[in-house]
């Protein structure tokens, strides 16, 4: 099975969201795609046949679904269709204190899409999280002030439902972790970004072995502590890119990468385009809003 991973260019690059209402006509179809963000549907009007891997779902008007990141899917309408899509980067939307449910959503012990029996079971949540896509769609169009936290919080709330009504724990069916021993060392790392943070030294915060450390991390956070202090210094360097009147090699030092080739390739990885590009496509989107 060939299959195209799909790059999902956002509205707003701050908010890492994309979100469109669209038509189609009968008789079209999607060949295999996958993408590194999380997808949600709303069918507004028509029937759309969804294929999975191993599961298909047929829906109709006023359904909701749930993809996973990276998860193969196809689709066929055999009438025309309207209905609203929501695709968003998980990573943007947890903070330091909320994190470790990132896991839930990313690290799922089946695809994340087994989870719709949620709509089925509860046509309450169901048409619950389709007024919150809706209201998504309302606010991005719009773009009022406060538009971006609006959009978060209605994320985050229709993530919150998913999890507190999964009866079947296909989303919550995880090993409980003690978060809190995590804090001393999610603080020493916020406050040494621009510093080469050691290993070694945060397992002497946490009081643990170094190979109990990066298994512990691992399992409570969802990413290795590597791939966690990269990802706080690219998040750290695009708020610099945009509030500060830096060189790039400025900013690398500033968040402890003064290798640039180094630096450019995390910074890609996390942003699908370089510094450079990153703040010009910013500053490019502020002139146009």
């Amino acid at each position: 099975m060939e299959a195209t991973h799909e790059i999902v260019p956002y509205d707003n690059p701050l908010l890492s969201v994309r979100i469109f209402q669209t038509h189609r006509e009968q008789n079209t179809r999607t060949e295999w795609h996958y993408h590194k963000q999380l997808e949600l549907l709303l069918i507004l009007n028509g029937k759309l046949d969804l294929y999975m891997e191993d599961e298909s779902l047929q829906l109709c008007k006023d359904d909701v679904v749930i993809l996973g990141a990276s998860e193969l899917h196809r689709d066929y309408c055999s009438e025309a269709l309207e209905y609203i899509v929501v695709q968003f980067d998980l990573e943007h939307f947890f903070d330091q204190s909320s994190i470790s449910y990132m896991r839930y959503f990313s690290d799922t012990h089946a695809p994340l899409s087994k989870a719709n029996y949620i709509f089925n079971e509860h046509p309450h949540i169901k048409a619950e999280i389709a007024r919150y896509i809706r209201s998504i769609l309302e606010e991005a169009t719009t773009k009022n002030i406060g538009y971006e936290i609006a959009v978060s919080i209605l994320i985050k709330q229709i993530l919150l439902m998913l999890l507190r009504n999964d009866s079947k724990n296909i989303i919550a069916e995880q090993e409980p972790f003690d978060k809190i021993r995590l804090k001393p060392v999610l603080d020493h790392v916020e406050q040494h970004l621009d510093d080469r943070i050691q290993v070694e030294e945060v397992c002497r915060i946490a009081n643990m072995s170094y190979y109990y450390f990066v298994k512990f991390f691992k399992k409570t956070i969802g990413l290795s502590f590597t791939e966690y202090v990269n990802y706080r210094k690219i998040k750290r360097a695009e708020r610099l890119l945009l509030t500060k009147d830096l060189s790039i090699m400025e900013v690398g030092e500033k968040i402890g990468m003064p290798n640039m080739a180094h630096f450019y390739k995390m910074f890609k990885k996390y942003n699908d385009c370089s510094p450079k590009q990153y703040q010009k496509k910013m500053l490019l989107w502020k002139s146009e809003e």
